[in-house]
């Protein structure tokens, strides 16, 4: 899929009479995403958050190229080399996996490359692998689920099974939880990326003597998850990241999850101007409330426009400082970023509720402020 953004826009182009793009070069932005299988959702949000901002810009020099990763790899590896060696892209972005990301942003900024991250934040390239052409808007893994872990201290928790799927973030999601969760374990599971049969799990749960659980189980494995936990009869309290209980995740989950309390760093009444106008357009232009990954890609489309209102994309050193100076307003409100380019920002609690028909989140509470990652003291540019 190619998507060309001068066509998106093309209103926009017909007021302003092309002047922008008459007087700058185009710069074209690579967006590799999952749009199929069972993982679509995100990418599509992701997607559709950004190409909302690229339109709400009026910036008609900006020509995005969308492909589908298949959530495979190889495919993510190929993908990329196409878009820098053929496309020509500039900046490169849209990544939802943590194990694609590892496969792809290493070999494209060694090639001078640019890459945004509007979801995927691995460890491996907060500390020691970071480079100083990535980027993540969205947070470092760990971040949500260290959150969950200072919530579950305070809600009395002392005995939490945790699990989730075995690849880095599943990996990063269980370190982040124990980081700051203060109390005992009862279990610890890594379970098959893309699994859909949690019986054997949930056994091991009720078995355990556990007086909470901490799952980290995105898209799909985390419907299974939830629908089958809810019918197990299992009365154990859940604590998790908004990626388990996020907007369509809900949908499907149903009343199973009402009363969950999960951790974010966005939630669609963060109450602020720019987030309130964001939630209204995506739910007039798309037809369905925004996630918590369509907020990262529209906020990842605004970092990128600011940077480039500043600087040339160009003249890497320029366009790097416009990156790192975040001159842009976020769905999140208070946003910088830390010295290994990733997020500083605050951590809300949520619980899941029902508005007339749809289930969403509403924010209880704040569970870290000012919050950055451990990984920045080993990141040297």
């Amino acid at each position: 899929m190619v998507l060309r953004t001068m066509a998106f826009a093309a209103t926009l182009i017909a007021a302003t009479g092309g002047a922008y793009a008459d007087e700058h070069d185009v710069v074209k932005v690579g967006m590799i995403t999952t749009l199929s299988g069972g993982g679509a959702g995100l990418g599509i949000d992701v997607r559709d958050g950004f190409m909302l901002a690229i339109a709400q810009s009026g910036n008609t020099n900006i020509e995005v190229v969308i492909e589908d990763d298949q959530r495979k790899p190889d495919i993510a590896v190929q993908l990329a080399d196409e878009m820098i060696q053929s496309e020509k892209v500039d900046i490169l972005t849209g990544i939802i996996w943590s194990n694609l990301a590892m496969a792809v942003v290493p070999g494209a900024v060694a090639q001078g490359k640019f890459y945004i991250s509007p979801n995927a934040g691995p460890s491996a390239l907060a500390g020691r692998g970071c480079h100083p052409n990535y980027f993540n808007v969205a947070w470092q893994n760990d971040n949500l689920h260290e959150a969950a872990g200072a919530y579950a201290n305070t809600a009395g928790y002392t005995n939490s099974f945790i699990l989730a799927p075995n690849y880095p973030a599943g990996q990063d999601a269980l370190t982040g939880y124990k980081r700051l969760y203060e109390g005992e374990l009862a279990g610890e599971l890594f379970t098959e990326l893309g699994q859909t049969d949690y019986a054997s799990e949930i056994a091991q749960i009720r078995a355990s003597g556990a007086d909470s659980v901490f799952f980290f189980l995105p898209g799909g494995m985390g419907i299974s998850f939830l629908k089958q936990y809810a019918d197990s009869g299992v009365d154990i309290p859940v604590v998790g990241p908004a990626f388990s209980f996020d907007q369509g995740i809900l949908q499907a989950v149903g009343a199973a999850a009402l009363g969950v309390a999960n951790t974010s760093q966005w939630s669609k009444d963060i109450d602020n101007p720019t987030n309130a106008a964001f939630v209204a357009s995506f739910q007039a232009e798309y037809g369905r409330l925004p996630s918590l990954y369509a907020s990262q890609g529209f906020d990842a489309a605004n970092l990128i426009l600011s940077a480039l209102e500043r600087a040339d994309v160009n003249d890497a050193d320029a366009f790097r400082t416009a990156l790192e100076a975040a001159e842009f307003d976020s769905t999140r409100g208070r946003f910088s970023f830390g010295p290994n380019h990733h997020p500083i920002q605050d951590f809300y609690v949520r619980e899941v509720v029902q508005e007339g028909d749809i289930f969403t989140n509403r924010i209880v509470g704040t569970a870290l402020e000012n919050h950055g990652d451990v990984y920045a003291a080993d990141c040297s540019f």
